[in-house]
């Protein structure tokens, strides 16, 4: 195995080992770690996908155009910083390769807060993060042509448990909206969000309330309370959100009614 790929797996591990003991401090390191192994795991797969290149080459950030041998233009990288969170996706689409960006998006957001030293994430947070990032993970290993459960060991049944969690905690949030009506099929379907924490684990305070304007909510994630418009408005964004990635990916769009 390479040394970034051990170093990949240490960091996840670690993260999970973090995130096992169930406190605000280890719980921010829980972040730092998985955080930092999912993104050493991307650079691996980039690096196995032209197993006969320069590292150096394939993860640096920035290059410059150099006199090559033959007399043309070629490009090395400068310096030694590799490609960040906000690159990856470009990279992996250079090469290929697809990553879902979206699925790490809240595990960055709390990893940079964590940075900046005003992070407001709990333990529930850092398990939806891990959550949500779980999927991009195992397809990492997927196309590094590893299986995740040899190599990350006892972390790996971990994850699938946080896993499960998560989506039955979720299915029990989007049951207390079953009886809402929101005009429109849109609506209805957008996942429901707390916009200021990201978390998806938002449930309507009163499940048998039909009318989407009194659909006042809680985030289970941060226990703060979420006004139905601010639901509402907030349903409607992610609504176009995703229709905008299905016509961008080649998909027909959704249409309310």
């Amino acid at each position: 195995m390479s040394k970034l790929f051990d170093n990949a797996v240490e960091s996840i591990v670690v993260g999970i080992e973090d995130y096992r003991q169930n406190s605000r401090p280890r719980a921010l390191s829980a972040v730092r770690n998985f955080y930092a192994g999912t993104l050493l795991l991307a650079k691996e797969v980039l690096v196995r996908k032209v197993p006969g290149a320069d590292p150096d080459e394939i993860l640096g950030a920035k290059y410059k155009p150099v006199i090559g041998k033959s007399g043309g233009v070629e490009y090395e990288a400068i310096g030694h910083a590799t490609v960040d969170f906000t690159q990856l996706a470009e990279r992996f689409n250079d090469f290929g390769l697809e990553i879902n960006h979206a699925q790490l998006k809240d595990l960055n957001r709390i990893r940079n807060d964590i940075e900046h030293l005003y992070t407001n994430a709990g333990h529930e947070a850092v398990r939806e993060a891990i959550a949500k990032a779980f999927p991009v993970v195992v397809e990492l290993f997927r196309l590094a042509s590893e299986d995740p459960r040899k190599a990350l060991g006892d972390a790996w049944q971990t994850m699938l448990e946080v896993r499960s969690f998560y989506e039955s905690e979720r299915q029990r949030c989007e049951m207390t909206f079953k009886k809402v009506d929101w005009k429109s099929d849109g609506s209805a379907e957008a996942p429901k969000l707390y916009p200021k924490c990201g978390s998806l684990l938002v449930e309507q305070d009163d499940p048998a309330n039909t009318d989407f304007q009194s659909a006042e909510a809680t985030c289970r994630a941060c226990g703060e309370r979420i006004t139905a418009e601010e639901l509402f408005e907030t349903a409607i964004d992610e609504h176009l959100a995703l229709s905008h990635r299905d016509i961008k990916h080649g998909e027909e769009p959704i249409h309310t009614t």
